[in-house]
């Protein structure tokens, strides 16, 4: 065949050929993302549709296909670059505007006339959203398992403190923390802010912690600590109104936290802000419990199981102490004559006086009825009679502002006071105070008696 049939037999070949890349294009084209052809030194050859990841497609073409791979170590092979045919292998790319993309891409060696690799020709599939979705899942799983986990450690307890440390333990455990703490961010001593603590490192966190707590946002915040560790804390504010934090740290040694460590600490932080509204419950039903609901002053329970402890730390120290049993005259002709809401603020009223009249160490109850009770720590009788007399006096009036027009407020009261090393029980003190006040009771009212102890000549 001459040089003439030869040209003209190629001619449709050549047609043929084209066609047959194109409809190769169409068809990978509709299947994939993208198609792609690279030459034998890896660069593009073909690439469609028009733009690729964001690039124009005639722009990539001429350039090493290798280069989009944000992680080229990652992989064993080239899949740009015959003669290696891959499957379904994902690689991570950058897309043009610079935001990392996840592709599946499948490629396979492409051999010019002679059998000779000429190539490679492949297809992309874009994941990344598919990954995310996968990722994000896998990471539900995970934060699952290990909220599970504290969770059962919660349940192994039954007071809040010990709830506490056990979550706190648990959460660093599963974060790779040093320690752990819940902060009090309402506390103006930061010395004192410290509510729960697990781990150790504390005294070097808690200055970084309270800063990076100071503010609005409920977002989990981080920051480096002085000794190139890394600070983790998140706002657990409750319902009652307490302000408090969670802080997590790390050493030099170990890794800056990330998006798995914040939704995890975010997570941790939910079961935190339980536990302090479990602790405030707990704490409330206590206070409740040795409060007296009308005056807010110590029950008589809780008066008598306090003053035991006093005594005690009173015979170890060597001191003495004053009780004073504190009775309102024409208690009942008030409420008679005005009714119970006239009454109740007269013992309101009486219950702050008392209040007012002893230090924060002292003690004050509401006994029952129109009967209070305040215990003097250290103090002797001389010391009490002055209180007493100040009541008794009145000087401000305070006592008659709080019955109305014929109905007159006196106090009655006794004073006993124990003496440091005599040794005498609790319920002798109780007995003569108790004695002291209806002497005065029976001697008109309105004034004070002290009752002396048949040890003292």
């Amino acid at each position: 065949m001459d040089g003439a049939a030869i040209e003209a037999a190629g001619t449709p070949l050549r047609h043929v050929l084209l066609e047959s890349r194109q409809r190769w294009r169409d068809l990978a084209a509709m299947a994939a993302d993208f198609a792609f052809e690279t030459d034998a030194d890896g660069r593009f050859t073909v690439l469609a549709p028009d733009e690729v990841l964001g690039f124009e497609a005639d722009a990539l073409i001429g350039t090493l296909a290798a280069a989009l791979l944000l992680d080229s170590g990652a992989l064993d092979v080239d899949f740009f670059r015959p003669p290696h045919v891959l499957r379904r292998v994902h690689v991570l790319v950058r897309r043009a505007d610079g935001e990392p993309a996840c592709l599946l891409l499948t490629s396979a060696p492409v051999l010019d006339g002679a059998g000779r690799l000429a190539g490679a020709r492949g297809v992309a599939l874009d994941v990344t959203e598919q990954r995310r979705r996968e990722e994000a899942v896998a990471s539900s799983l995970r934060r699952g398992e290990v909220l599970d986990h504290i969770l059962w450690t919660m349940r192994q307890e039954v007071l809040a403190p010990r709830m506490m440390q056990a979550v706190l333990a648990s959460a660093s455990d599963a974060l790779g923390a040093e320690g752990a703490a819940v902060l009090d961010l309402l506390q103006p001593d930061p010395a004192l802010a410290v509510l729960h603590e697990a781990g150790q490192g504390a005294a070097l966190a808690l200055g970084p912690a309270l800063a990076l707590l100071d503010g609005e946002s409920e977002e989990p915040r981080s920051a480096a600590l002085p000794d190139s560790g890394c600070l983790l804390a998140c706002p657990a504010n409750t319902r009652f109104g307490d302000r408090a934090g969670v802080a997590f740290w790390r050493s030099a040694s170990r890794r800056p936290w990330d998006r798995e460590d914040q939704l995890l600490a975010s997570s941790v932080t939910a079961l935190v802000r339980m536990v302090l509204e479990h602790e405030g419950i707990q704490r409330e039903m206590a206070r409740q419990a040795r409060t007296d609901p009308l005056t807010g002053l110590l029950n008589r329970r809780a008066f008598l199981d306090e003053l035991a402890r006093r005594i005690d730390r009173l015979d170890r120290e060597g001191l003495s102490g004053t009780l004073m049993f504190v009775d309102v005259d024409n208690f009942k002709s008030l409420n008679d004559c005005f009714g119970h809401e006239v009454g109740d603020a007269a013992l309101t009223g009486i219950a702050a006086l008392l209040r007012n009249l002893v230090r924060p160490a002292d003690l004050a109850a509401r006994l029952g009825g129109d009967e209070f009770a305040l215990w003097l720590d250290g103090a002797d009788e001389l010391t009490a009679a002055e209180r007493a007399e100040a009541l008794r006096v009145d000087e401000h009036g305070s006592l008659a502002q709080l019955a109305p027009g014929c109905v007159p407020i006196t106090l009655s009261i006794g004073i006993a006071c124990r003496q440091a090393g005599g040794g005498e029980f609790m319920d002798e003190v109780i007995r003569r105070a108790d004695q002291a006040m209806y002497e005065v009771k029976r001697a008109g009212r309105g004034h004070w008696r002290v009752a002396r102890s048949e040890a003292v000549p």
